[in-house]
């Protein structure tokens, strides 16, 4: 008799497991519950009445602690580089915004279908510093520090058509891993985004982001910002009222 392979723990059977640890422990019997039965993370309660609830067991428990780990392990990483982000398009003279969520408009299903509209959330939301708004130059910058949440966010094109269709330029920045490597290459990364990368410590940039002219941001847009306090980089605040530019947009500027 052939033993059948280990079962491979993914994020479906973690996803799973949280929710039989907070509900009543209702079984759906298919395949992902077989798995976390057979690699002994949960375990079959019967009751008095005979029906079966599932509870999850000690190594349950050990692979919701460790998992609670690695997603808070995750989110420090990703703020870090969110601020670190931030901070450089403050010093590069930009209003910044973070955690903002902004009405888009992407492209439909089939070139025959309207336009849709969705709510971005880009992870850096910034804009030139300047009283002339058609000098504002948004720029979006989206934030990697784990490739397997870089390949799942590269299938998706309505969320970068969303970006683009907010800001002027798009970027992908991308943290490094364990060994210090960047999660990602440029070439993965669509033509239409630019692409910067950790370096010892620092921001480079990988490949330039195009460029398109934008002549005005929606209204809405405006509102939104209007009702958020933008980034103040620790230690300090936004560039004052009397540094305002109003000279156009160089071809380095933003970056």
């Amino acid at each position: 008799m052939t033993l059948p392979a280990p079962v491979v723990i993914g994020k479906l059977h973690a996803r799973r497991l949280r929710e039989i640890y907070r509900s009543a422990g209702w079984p759906c019997q298919d395949l992902i519950e077989v798995e976390l039965l057979a690699a002994g993370l949960v375990e079959r309660v019967r009751a008095g009445s005979g029906h079966e609830t599932l509870r999850v067991s000690d190594a349950g428990i050990q692979m919701l602690a460790a998992t609670l780990q690695g997603n808070r392990a995750a989110r420090s990483d990703h703020e870090a580089l969110v601020q670190t982000v931030a901070r450089e398009m403050v010093r590069a003279g930009r209003v910044v915004w973070t955690g903002l969520s902004l009405r888009a408009q992407v492209p439909g299903p089939t070139a025959q279908d309207a336009p849709q509209w969705c709510i971005a959330m880009p992870d850096v939301f910034s804009i030139r510093n300047t009283t002339v708004e058609a000098y504002v130059e948004p720029v979006v910058h989206e934030i990697k520090v784990r490739r397997a949440d870089l390949l799942g966010d590269l299938k998706k094109a309505a969320k970068r058509a969303a970006y683009l269709d907010l800001g002027g330029a798009c970027w992908y920045v991308l943290g490094n891993d364990a060994k210090g490597r960047a999660i990602g290459e440029p070439d993965e990364i669509p033509a239409e985004c630019g692409v910067m990368v950790m370096q010892g410590g620092q921001l480079g940039v990988a490949r330039p982001a195009p460029r398109r002219p934008v002549e005005r941001l929606p209204f809405a847009v405006w509102l939104e910002l209007a009702k958020r306090t933008p980034h103040t980089p620790e230690g300090g605040d936004q560039a004052p009222l009397a540094n305002l530019r109003d000279d156009p947009p160089t071809p380095d500027d933003g970056a």
